[in-house]
C-alpha cells in the first residue's frame, strides 16, 4: 500500500490515496501505522477517497483507530495532496472570506485555487494559496460552531457550555465546550507550560461529562489577539497542534470574553491563523501544510 506521510504544524498523519487504495480495515490498519515504535509514526490515518458530493472525500482514523468527524490540521493536509497529486484542479477562488483570509496572509501567491471536501460534518470549502503550482498555504472553511451542549455534546445543562466547573482531583477548572464536527474542553491558565497536559488530559478526555470522549486544550491569553495554547486529543494523546481545537479556542475565547473574534494562536508545532466571523458565523483557518515522504506499507495481514 502505497502512503504519504504529511503534517500540519507537526500535527502529523499518513495519509492513502483511496482512489488508487483499497483499505478493508482502516480502524486496526491507523494503530499499526501511527505506532511511533513499530509504524510509521503519527497522529494518525487519513484516507482521501472520491465523493458524490465534493471534490474529495476525507475519513480520518485517530491514532487509537476511533474515527473522528474532523480534523483541521489533517484536512489542510489532503487539500495540499489532492491538488499536487492532481486528484483535483479545484477553481478559481473568488472574494470569499476564506480567500480574502488567505490573500492577506500570503500576499505574494501566484494563484488561489478553491476544492470541496466531505467530511464526517458536511461538505467544507478550503482555499489553496499557490507558489510555483505548490501548495504553500491552506485556508478551511469550517462552518458555523456548535454551542448546544447536547450537541456538543457534553452533559451540562444551559444553552452554552461556558465557564462550567469542573473538579478534577486537586483541580477546579472553569471549562468552556464548543463543536467543530468533533467535541473541545478549552481551558485557561496563566502559564500554559506549567499545566501537566499528560496526566490531566486523560483525565478530561474520558470525563463521564463527555458521552463521545473530547479534545483537551489549556489556553495562556497573551493579548486579546494572541494565544498560546497546548492540546492533548482525543484518540491521539499529546500533539504539536490541532486545527479545529485552535478554532474551538478561537470561539471560546469570545464567548468567555478572554479573546477576539481574529485569533493568532501559537502551537507547539507553529502558528494558525483563525477568524469567526459576526457575518455568518463561520469559523475560518489558516496554515501550512507539508508533505513528509511517501513510501510503501507491506500488505501483511492485519490483526485487529
Amino acid at each position: 500500500m502505497r502512503f504519504t506521510k504529511m503534517h500540519g504544524l507537526g500535527n502529523d498523519y499518513v495519509h492513502v490515496n483511496g482512489f488508487e487504495e483499497a483499505v478493508a480495515q482502516p480502524a486496526p490498519l491507523a494503530r499499526l501505522l501511527s505506532d511511533r515504535h513499530f509504524g510509521i509514526g503519527a497522529d494518525g490515518l487519513i484516507l482521501i477517497l472520491p465523493s458524490r458530493l465534493a471534490d474529495v472525500r476525507m475519513r480520518m482514523f485517530n491514532a487509537d483507530g476511533s474515527e473522528a468527524q474532523m480534523c483541521g490540521n489533517g484536512i489542510r493536509c489532503l487539500a495540499k495532496y489532492a491538488y499536487e497529486h492532481g486528484l483535483t484542479r479545484g477553481r478559481p477562488a473568488g472574494p470569499t472570506p476564506c480567500a480574502n483570509l488567505v490573500r492577506h496572509l500570503y500576499p505574494t501567491a501566484d494563484d488561489l485555487r478553491e476544492i470541496s471536501v466531505e467530511t464526517g460534518r458536511g461538505v467544507l470549502t478550503l482555499v489553496i494559496g499557490l507558489c510555483s503550482a505548490s501548495a504553500e498555504l491552506i485556508g478551511a472553511d469550517l462552518g458555523e460552531p456548535v454551542l448546544l451542549p447536547s450537541l456538543i455534546p457534553v452533559n451540562v445543562t444551559g444553552q452554552q457550555a461556558v465557564g462550567v466547573p469542573l473538579r478534577l482531583e486537586d483541580h477546579d477548572l472553569l471549562m468552556t465546550c464548543v463543536s467543530l464536527g468533533n467535541p473541545h474542553a478549552v481551558f485557561y491558565t496563566e502559564n500554559v507550560q506549567e499545566v501537566d497536559l499528560e496526566r490531566l488530559g486523560p483525565l478530561i478526555e474520558n470525563h463521564p461529562l463527555f458521552p463521545e470522549r473530547t479534545n483537551v486544550h489549556f489556553v495562556q491569553p497573551l493579548s486579546a489577539a494572541e494565544v498560546v495554547m497546548r492540546t492533548w486529543e482525543r484518540g491521539s494523546g499529546l500533539t504539536l497542534a490541532c486545527g479545529t481545537g485552535a478554532a474551538a479556542v478561537c470561539v471560546a475565547g469570545v464567548l468567555a470574553s478572554k479573546s477576539d473574534r481574529q485569533l493568532l494562536v501559537h502551537l507547539p508545532g507553529g502558528d494558525l491563523h483563525l477568524l469567526w466571523r459576526t457575518q455568518d458565523n463561520r469559523v475560518y483557518l489558516a496554515g501550512p501544510a507539508v508533505e513528509v515522504f511517501t513510501g510503501d506499507w507491506p500488505d501483511t495481514p492485519i490483526t485487529a
